[in-house]
């Protein structure tokens, strides 16, 4: 049986402030019903760097109190037709996610086997499934596939919800696996987490003015150091995607778009808002 939490919904003050500290339905944060659903993340990391930025941001949300009993598991390797190098980041995996996290790339048939069984347990005990997806959705169709046989009598498209904010994303999916979970999921496109000012927070920057407050953080600024040091060892690195804003110094954690909306904190517009609301060194505990 999984406790409910007494937790905080963002709404809007005036003057383009909010007031994190009002109370919302007891045990749901955002779209996310903390009783009994679970949120997957998953990322591709091939061969954009961005998603190891992104491991850093979902890990410092989860860090925040208010995720205290989001039930979660990662997923690395989760890549679909693109060609190009695997970008390798298992200690930020480990440091943001403990044990609760697969390797779809070193070994995906465990990693889909694992997945599948605590997808069916959280089914069985009536929770929904939260997918948001920093990379394309064959290991979500295969995982959907797997829990059709084995559950035939579950509403896959209104248990299962997935989130996608990038073009790219989709247009490097086998299509016959996007055709699947747009099929057979509650699949949610979302406006894209790179730019600012269409509705998702816009998480990319050139600049580098929030690398200070991030790896300072008493709690996940470890997370953000490391994440740093592979995205400069690896960015553009073996015909990867080079990308220009990590180049230039700043910051890609576009795909934390996804989990912004689906826990509620969609009204973020950019980086810095994203560290005032859970990075910040001298961010007060909720």
């Amino acid at each position: 049986m999984f406790l409910s939490a007494s937790l905080y919904a963002r709404q809007d003050c005036g003057n383009g402030q909010n007031c994190p500290e009002v109370n919302a339905p007891p045990g749901m944060l955002g779209q996310f019903d903390i009783n009994g659903d679970l949120y997957l993340p998953q990322f591709d990391s091939k061969t954009d760097v961005d998603d190891i930025h992104s491991v850093a941001a979902v890990g410092t949300m989860l860090s925040d109190p208010r995720f205290s009993e989001v039930r979660f598991h990662a997923v690395a390797g989760a890549y679909g037709m693109q060609t190009g190098e695997y970008v390798p980041a298992t200690e930020l995996f480990d440091m943001a996610f403990g044990s609760r996290w697969s390797d779809a790339h070193k070994d995906y048939e465990t990693a889909l086997k694992a997945v599948t069984e605590i997808v069916i347990e959280t089914l069985n005990n009536d929770g929904d499934i939260w997918i948001a997806e920093a990379g394309q959705s064959d290991f979500s169709a295969d995982m959907v596939r797997q829990v059709k046989l084995k559950l035939p009598g579950i509403d896959t498209s209104t248990r299962i919800h997935i989130v996608q904010h990038s073009d790219w994303n989709e247009e490097s999916a086998a299509p016959a696996n996007l055709a699947y979970v747009k099929t057979n999921t509650d699949y949610h496109k979302i406006a894209d987490g790179n730019a600012t000012g269409n509705g998702t927070p816009g998480l990319k920057t050139d600049a580098d003015a929030e690398w200070a407050r991030a790896t300072t953080n008493v709690k996940t600024g470890a997370f953000w150091s490391i994440a740093r040091s592979i995205g400069n060892q690896y960015n553009g690195e073996d015909g990867r995607y080079l990308n220009d804003a990590i180049k230039a110094g700043g910051m890609d954690f576009s795909d934390t778009s996804e989990s912004c909306w689906i826990f509620g904190f969609q009204d973020i517009f950019d980086v810095s808002q994203f560290f005032d609301e859970f990075g910040g060194a001298d961010q007060p505990v909720s």
